[in-house]
């Protein structure tokens, strides 16, 4: 409602598949602290809703000087959330305790930087942890960048 985001029809993920949020040097001007403000909503919600953290990260790196085609990537990630009400994290208190951990990392996705994203969850058949954060190193596989996010999951683990 504070964005003026409740009509319209809902979406079915929160980050287009086919395309990378790139610099848009030729693209229209938004204002940047409504386009602020609505990442500052998005990073709150991330706490309970995991599935859009990765959208939000990708939005986020263009908080200097947003364009209209950021600011569209926002608002499909508003409209993910519309239609995904039902979903959230719930914690029950007699859940088992089996630790598990899940890496994964896409490779070179950034391409501004080719730097890949990792992220990891824990799971005691609850989720307590994830991360969504460009890897410090340039990596030059695929299994590279697997290994740099497996390492940084595992150090979490210890």
């Amino acid at each position: 409602r504070m964005f003026g985001l409740t009509d319209g029809k809902s979406g079915s993920t929160p980050k287009d598949t086919e395309k990378f949020l790139l610099k848009d040097s030729d693209g229209e001007d938004v204002d940047v602290y409504t386009y602020r403000s609505m990442i500052g909503s998005l990073m709150y919600l991330t706490s309970s809703r995991p599935d859009i953290m990765f959208a939000v990260y990708a939005c986020a790196c263009f908080q200097v000087t947003p364009k209209a085609s950021h600011l569209h990537e926002v608002k499909r990630i508003f409209r993910y959330l519309k239609g995904k009400l039902h979903l959230g994290l719930w914690y029950l208190k007699d859940s088992p305790f089996n630790l598990v951990a899940y890496s994964d990392s896409d490779y070179a996705g950034a391409s501004l930087e080719r730097k890949s994203t990792g992220g990891c969850q824990f799971l005691g058949c609850i989720l307590i942890f994830w991360q969504c954060k460009k890897q410090t190193v340039v990596a030059t596989s695929s299994t590279k960048a697997e290994y740099v996010a497996a390492t940084s999951c595992y150090a979490q683990v210890l």
